[in-house]
């Protein structure tokens, strides 16, 4: 499962069939998430209470989560780095640990020259050092990893729609 599945208990490989209302409900929560449900009714066509059934519903599917987004460099986070894994065998157990680590943000399976990629937040070098060489090295099944350090974060937005 994804980390939004895996968080609410839901599984991606049975996609919820999505209307084109809460579609427009979701690009407008993408706008702004605290947009209020009487706004979104305006919106989209609905009553304020349709429009607080649908989003439970999303939630409740595993479609969409309603969240703070925040740059960790501005929040005492001060290293941030997408680590690349290549994994011997099975893929499932070290993404699996992987997801249990609270420094990890964002972990994808991929096709390419990584079989893994990961996001992870630290509080500084050492931190990072600590995470790469003692917690995600030593995981069974991993192979090698190459780590992509941010220096800066230019652009991080969840306003693409849905397209």
């Amino acid at each position: 499962m994804n980390d939004v599945a895996s968080r609410n208990g839901h599984d991606r490989t049975s996609t919820p069939s999505i209307d084109s209302v809460s579609l427009a409900i979701i690009e407008q929560l993408q706008e702004d998430g605290r947009r209020p449900y009487a706004a979104i009714g305006k919106a989209v066509g609905l009553s304020e209470a349709a429009v607080r059934q649908r989003v439970q519903k999303l939630l409740d599917q595993g479609v969409m989560q309603i969240v703070a987004v925040t740059d960790p460099l501005t929040v005492g986070f001060r290293r941030q780095a997408m680590v690349g894994i290549n994994v011997e065998g099975d893929l499932d157990p070290v993404a699996d640990a992987l997801t249990t680590m609270e420094e990890v943000e964002y972990v994808v399976m991929t096709a390419g020259s990584f079989d893994l990629l990961i996001e992870i937040v630290c509080e500084d070098d050492d931190h990072l050092l600590e995470m790469i060489n003692k917690r995600i090295r030593t995981l069974p099944g991993v192979r090698t990893t190459e780590s992509f350090v941010y220096l800066k974060l230019r652009k991080q937005t969840y306003t693409w729609g849905t397209r």
